[in-house]
Formats: C-alpha cells, sequence, structure tokens
C-alpha cells in the first residue's frame, strides 16, 4: 500500500502565457538568467518537502532547451547540492540519459554523491527521447536499434563500475582498459574509485515499451509510470510483474514501481480543472509531439496507434483517464485509492508539477496535500 510521497519537477521556468492559446511552444525564448531560475525553485521546493515529510524529489536530465520547459542538465550535480539543503529528502535522477555520458563517468559522479549523501541520491537511467540532446552528444536516438544498443553496452559496463572490485570490458563501443603499458606492465583491468557505498545500487527506469520492459527486468531495475491512463497503466504493471517473474525476480503487482499522476487540490472539481487547465494544457503543447499521450481508447489502443485518437489530449481526457485528480483532498484520497486497491505492491505514489503552474501555487498544492492527503495512507 502506499506509503511514500514523491514529486517530479523537470525543471520548467516560470512559464507566461500558457495554455493552448498561448505562446507556441516552440517560439518560447528565455534569456540566462531565467533559464537558471528552476534550480532555485528545485531548492525552494525541496526544503518544504523535506519539511513536510515527503520521500523523495525527482528531477530530469535535458539539455538546449531554451523554450524553458526542461532545464536541468546534471542531475547529480543538483542532488548534491539539494542534498547540502535538506536533511532527510532523497532526490531521484529521472533520469540520467546514459547516451549522453560516458559510463565510467556517470559511475564516479553516482558513487561519490552515494558516499557524501550517505545514500540520499537515487540512480535513474534511461535512453533519451530528444534529437537535439542525444544526437548533439554525438549518440544515436533517431535510430533507435542502435540506441538501444548503445545503452545495453553502457549499462553492462556502468555495472562492472559499480560492482566489480576490479574489471575489463571490451565491446562495440568501448574498450575499458585498452591494451596500454602503465607503470611497467601491462594493464589488463581497472577499478573505479570511488565505489558506491551501498550497495547493490538502486536503479531506476522509465517504462516505454515491452522491449524495455524486458530489459529492466532483466537487470532488476524498478519502475517509473508517470500520467499513463489507467487501461495502459494496469498493462504496464502486469507486464513488469510477469517479466520480473520471468527473470526470477518475483514481485506483487506494483512492487517497485513508482506511480506519478497530475493532480489539483480545489473546494471542488469545477475550481480545480479550471485552475489547472492551462498548465496542463501547456505541458501537452510540448510533450505530445514526442508522443507522450499514454492513453487508451475503448478498444484498449493506445493513442496514436492506428485507429486510435491522435490528437492533443484535454484536462477531461485526462481526469476519466485517471491520469489526473482534481478537486477536493476527500476527492483526490478516493481517485488515488482507487488505483492503490489494484496493486498490493504499491508504494510509492508521485505528484507530477504541471509546467505551467508557478512555484508559489504548487509549494501551496504540496502544504495542503501534506495535511489533508498523505495522512489517509497508512505510512508504517
Amino acid at each position: 500500500m502506499i506509503k511514500r510521497f514523491h514529486v517530479l519537477y523537470v525543471g520548467q521556468v516560470e512559464l507566461e502565457n500558457i495554455g493552448l492559446q498561448g505562446t507556441p511552444a516552440d517560439a518560447r525564448r528565455y534569456d540566462n538568467e531565467r533559464l537558471s531560475a528552476p534550480f532555485f525553485a528545485a531548492r525552494d521546493v525541496a526544503q518544504l518537502m523535506d519539511e513536510l515529510g515527503y520521500y523523495a524529489l525527482w528531477t530530469a536530465e535535458h539539455h538546449f532547451q531554451r523554450e524553458g520547459y526542461e532545464c536541468f542538465p546534471n542531475l547529480i550535480q543538483l542532488s548534491l547540492w539539494l542534498a547540502t539543503l535538506t536533511r532527510r529528502l532523497k532526490l531521484g535522477c529521472a533520469f540520467n540519459v546514459v547516451p549522453m555520458w560516458h559510463p565510467i563517468r556517470l559511475a564516479e559522479d553516482y558513487a561519490m554523491a552515494d558516499i557524501v549523501t550517505d545514500g540520499r541520491v537515487i540512480m535513474g537511467v534511461g535512453r533519451g527521447y530528444h534529437s537535439r540532446e542525444v544526437e548533439t552528444f554525438d549518440a544515436p536516438v533517431i535510430d533507435q536499434a542502435a540506441n538501444r544498443e548503445l545503452f545495453e553496452e553502457q549499462i553492462d559496463l556502468l555495472l562492472k563500475c559499480f560492482n566489480d572490485e576490479a574489471f575489463s570490458h571490451h565491446g562495440k563501443r568501448y574498450d575499458c582498459p585498452p591494451a596500454v603499458d602503465y607503470r611497467g606492465y601491462q594493464l589488463t583491468e581497472i577499478t573505479c574509485v570511488p565505489r558506491p557505498k551501498h550497495l547493490p545500487v538502486e536503479i531506476w527506469m522509465p517504462i516505454a515499451s515491452s522491449k524495455s520492459i524486458d530489459y529492466m527486468a532483466s537487470k532488476n531495475f524498478k519502475a517509473m509510470v508517470t500520467l499513463n491512463g489507467e487501461k495502459i497503466l494496469d498493462d504496464m504493471v502486469k507486464a513488469y510483474r510477469d517479466a520480473c517473474a520471468k527473470h526470477g525476480h518475483r514481485k506483487q503487482l506494483g512492487e517497485d514501481m513508482i506511480w506519478g499522476a497530475g493532480l489539483y487540490l480545489a473546494d471542488t472539481p469545477e475550481e480545480a480543472k479550471r485552475r489547472v487547465e492551462p498548465s496542463h494544457d501547456e505541458r501537452y503543447k510540448w510533450f505530445a509531439p514526442f508522443g507522450f499521450v499514454r492513453y487508451a481508447d475503448e478498444h484498449g489502443r493506445t493513442w496514436g496507434t492506428p485507429g486510435a485518437p491522435a490528437r492533443v489530449p484535454t484536462l477531461a481526457d485526462g481526469i476519466k483517464q485517471k491520469a489526473w485528480f482534481c478537486g477536493p483532498p476527500a476527492h483526490v484520497i478516493e481517485g488515488i485509492k482507487s488505483i492503490e486497491a489494484k496493486y498490493p505492491g504499491l508504494e510509492d505514489f508521485m505528484i507530477h508539477w504541471a509546467e505551467g503552474i508557478p512555484p508559489k501555487e504548487f509549494k501551496e498544492q504540496l502544504r495542503w496535500f501534506a495535511r489533508d492527503v498523505m495522512p489517509a495512507f497508512d505510512r508504517r
């Protein structure tokens, strides 16, 4: 049952003129001062979450986004800073885009963060989806097969860094160590210095496809699913449980998963919808072109597939699909518990910070949620 509460902040600036009729996403431009502001919004939200008893703040790695939607280029560096300003809150990486890293550098950075924060930084990995980002870093993403091949080799090397006192790796992309002389002997192995304090490292991935589910299960990685319609969510939870069992990791439905949804608290559902709708619509102006509409039609077909809707979703669609919960605390509690009841292993719920909500307003939502929603869940 749900006992831990998380927040996802992808690092948007405080956007203006939001909504479907607002500034087009591709037309937004911000100066460096505005593009730096999300660091301080993350600081303020992290400190509030720490005070209110939330479990983890998750952030997202992205690059070059002069449009202002996702402005954090280095999650481990950000998490280290936030850890110095909080006491208990965990800081999650959702996600380090591995094809844009050398895996040994990523392993070293994470190990240092794990040691100096005593385990408060949570490792997350992903393959990436922005062509502007990944391809600029000289890695493939348009060629999905090449992207997957690179990512899987990188993960193999990353795990050797974490788990092996000494290792070698000779693959298609990486040759570690190269066959060179070092201080009078032939180099055949290396050691990652330092290695993480907390082993095995807890690693999270987003569920994106059936292939990703099987791969995650083979590595016993934990899974994050956010803003999915109820039918898509159910399919993913069951597929992850079944894939884990196939690879020898027996889990209950929902175990080792974070389920995330959008929400807005107000005195009535109508007021909540009115207030959050422009922010909801702003999100999908940016994300829908990337294929991030994970809803199903009445026949169970994912939106965007042949025969299913392909339009930008409305807030009414999200509420109907139970990807968004809007209304007074009792209404939101009922909605969350209707999903919780289906998955006996589900212990983690994550609030998505809708892209158009200003930081001050979102912090008010976090206070209200902590006061009137969190106590309805057994957190022992």
